[in-house]
């Protein structure tokens, strides 16, 4: 055992001397969060991670093909369909390969994952506002992350060229035309000629495995770097400030909660993969133009886009010889642009209204300590939650048995009431914690000792919060528990800050 340590320790002095690992240890006492909100981005990794194990596993078997073959595969109820030669090696990859059907929807529920957690993650740094300076960029490197993480899931789940994915392309070339002028040559140039085309699934091929992965790499690179260089925020605590970071260190704690959620992620995916089906394509069948999936649904994150669509009344104008597809352009076009356009603005726009872009911001704010914010924050959501419900009205009215068209009107008042509902009433719930809290700091805290007054009644005994007794915690004005400094690793702020 001792010769093993020994021969551990010159190998890691060998790499210090000749690599910049751990620049004379400060790297592995780097100093990490330890709640576990801020573990909703590593989880973000590791479903990447999974995605590119998974994707290179599947690109030795897939053929980005349109020409048509008849298939003879395994899958008995398709033999002798004529098919697209994707689709016909994505039933190979399902029925013939071993274990092709478990590394596909390993890859599917990992591409699920990886956008859930980018957009938790993302409301995470809103709702505690984590965006602020000097993390703009990174809101903005976040951001972009996301958006393309949606143009890579919508890329994927095109590819199989089934009918269900057929149904989606047959959409996204109905948005290409609604653009003004450009329209027509955008569609034909996507898809190789006139609709359905021979060359889209091709297109979009180097897209989803060359183009966006590498793009997502990249972002996700540049976004851990400023993260490592940076420092992450923090929550208020004992010996928690704006000119340090306090957290575990990197070495042996964080490495070793990361490496063990590392695992989680793969098991958990591996196991969703083996027990809960997701996107059966043998039972959609191929593509064909004349045909429509019943109850057909995208991925759930491009659900809202979907249900813009539905909502928008049939308004066309025709200017100039020129037909102006409203009801395409602005929920499919218009709406999506504004919703990131603001996002991406939001950070700064704050800072200028609030003053605070002149200092830094380390401490993260606690939602109800900034009603106005989470108020829009929680709007929002609900803005967003009425237009994934709208994406599935159809399926809605057959379950409940119902009008579509009535849930259709019902669900185009709530996208305006809904909101506006949502953030009155969040900002109140804030503001009502907030004075309740204040309420509870000039009361003071309960002692736990009741006294008898002198009327013969009982009464609780109460101290000052900001009162301090030599052994014991005293408590600051936000109601943090502090006194005696965190024996935590504590990285301090770089001078140049």
């Amino acid at each position: 055992m001792k010769g093993g340590a020994r021969r551990a320790e010159r190998a890691a002095a060998a790499l210090d001397a000749r690599l910049p690992l751990t620049e004379g240890g400060a790297l592995m006492r780097k100093a990490f969060p330890e709640h576990w909100s801020f573990l909703l981005g590593e989880l973000a990794l590791y479903s990447l991670l999974v995605l590119i194990l998974t994707g290179v596993w599947l690109t030795l078997f897939f053929q980005p093909e349109m020409r048509e073959v008849v298939y003879a595969g395994s899958y008995v109820p398709l033999r002798g369909v004529r098919m697209s030669a994707a689709f016909d090696s994505t039933l190979r990859i399902s029925f013939d390969v071993r274990g092709g059907l478990l590394m596909r929807q390993t890859h599917h529920w990992a591409a699920l994952v990886f956008v859930a957690a980018i957009g938790l993650h993302m409301l995470r740094i809103f709702f505690t506002g984590a965006f602020r300076r000097p993390r703009e960029l990174n809101w903005v490197i976040g951001l972009t992350l996301f958006v393309a993480s949606l143009a890579e899931g919508f890329a994927g789940y095109s590819l199989p060229d089934d009918l269900l994915s057929g149904t989606g392309l047959r959409i996204a070339q109905g948005i290409m035309l609604s653009l003004p002028v450009v329209g027509t040559y955008v569609a034909f140039f996507a898809f190789g000629g006139q609709y359905p085309g021979h060359d889209i699934i091709t297109r979009l091929y180097p897209l989803h495995i060359l183009l966006l992965p590498g793009l997502l790499i990249g972002l996700v690179t540049v976004h851990l770097i400023l993260v490592f260089h940076l420092k992450h925020t923090q929550w208020r605590g004992p010996g928690h400030s704006n000119r340090n970071a306090v957290g575990k260190p990197m070495f042996p704690q964080f490495s070793g909660t990361s490496a063990g959620l590392s695992l989680t992620v793969f098991g958990v995916l591996v196991l969703l993969a083996g027990l809960a089906q997701v996107n059966p394509v043998w039972n959609y069948g191929p593509y064909r133009p004349d045909q429509v999936s019943t109850a057909s649904q995208p991925d759930w994150y491009v659900g809202f886009l979907e249900g813009a669509l539905r909502l928008v009344p049939p308004w066309e104008t025709n200017v100039a010889g020129h037909t102006f597809m409203w009801n395409v352009l602005l929920p499919a076009v218009v709406l999506p642009g504004l919703l990131f356009a603001v996002l991406y603005a939001y950070p700064f726009v704050e800072q200028r209204l609030t003053g605070e872009w002149q200092h830094e911001q380390h401490l993260c704010d606690r939602p109800r300590e900034r009603p106005v914010r989470t108020g829009l924050g929680a709007a929002g959501t609900a803005f967003y939650g009425v237009l994934l419900l709208a994406g599935g009205n159809d399926v809605i009215a057959q379950t409940f048995r119902v009008s579509v068209n009535g849930i259709t009107w019902v669900l185009r008042a709530a996208l305006i009431v809904a909101p506006v509902l949502a953030f009155l009433v969040t900002r109140w719930l804030c503001r009502a914690l907030t004075a309740a809290e204040r309420e509870r700091l000039d009361e003071g805290v309960p002692t736990g000792e009741i006294r008898q007054t002198v009327s013969g009644g009982y009464d609780g005994g109460h101290e000052p919060v900001t009162s301090f007794r030599p052994g014991a915690p005293r408590r600051s004005l936000t109601g943090a528990r502090t006194g005696t400094p965190s024996r935590r690793p504590r990285e301090p702020e770089s001078p140049d800050r």
